[in-house]
């Protein structure tokens, strides 16, 4: 049953079995979908679509020996996330709390966050791109720094080294903890 091998194996099944892409689909949508929803909320739905398709296009292309699974499926996402931008002629990735639609902003209003979200969004777009892309997929995709390594293209000790200096640079401005780690 193909509902039972890792991420990987199923990978490299779909060159014969098609069909074995399914499980995929199914185990990471929703990350996925939370990837595009905390970044362009207006557009998720049709983002995670379009990766759905290049991720079975490529899938011949993954490399396991360059990483897990899940982080190529998040760099595919990433990749799609580039050309939506570049469509939509942005300047810099969405934050949260940029678009009117943000499913968030209840949370955030329980949590007290509305408070800091103008700050935090000005420390995070004040970050160099890929050390602030480091840091939301660990704080918010939860992948590990190796697996946001792959995802970014970079070794995963640069990328340790650029999330430690991220960090650092929020925690020297925030005025809350605000780096992701416990104070």
């Amino acid at each position: 049953m193909t509902t039972d091998l890792d991420d990987e194996e199923l990978l490299s099944r779909t060159a014969r079995d098609p069909a074995a892409f399914e499980p995929l689909v199914v185990r990471h949508s929703a990350a996925l979908h939370g990837y595009f929803a905390r970044r362009a909320p207006h557009a998720a739905d049709d983002l995670l679509a379009e990766l759905w398709l290049q991720a079975y296009a490529a899938r011949r292309g993954f490399d396991p020996a360059r990483g897990p699974a899940r982080a190529w499926l998040f760099g595919v996402a990433r990749n799609v996330l580039s050309a939506h931008w570049r469509r939509t002629a942005r300047q810099r990735p969405a934050l949260p709390g940029d678009g009117g639609d943000d499913p968030w902003e209840a949370v955030d209003a329980r949590l007290d966050a509305a408070a800091v979200a103008p700050r935090l969004r000005d420390l995070l777009a004040g970050l160099p791109e890929e050390e602030r892309e480091l840091l939301l997929l660990v704080a918010w995709e939860q992948l590990t720094p190796g697996e946001a390594a792959a995802v970014v293209g970079i070794p995963a000790g640069t990328a340790r080294s650029r999330l430690h200096r991220a960090r650092t640079r929020l925690r020297a401005d925030a005025p809350l903890d605000l780096a992701g780690d416990p104070a």
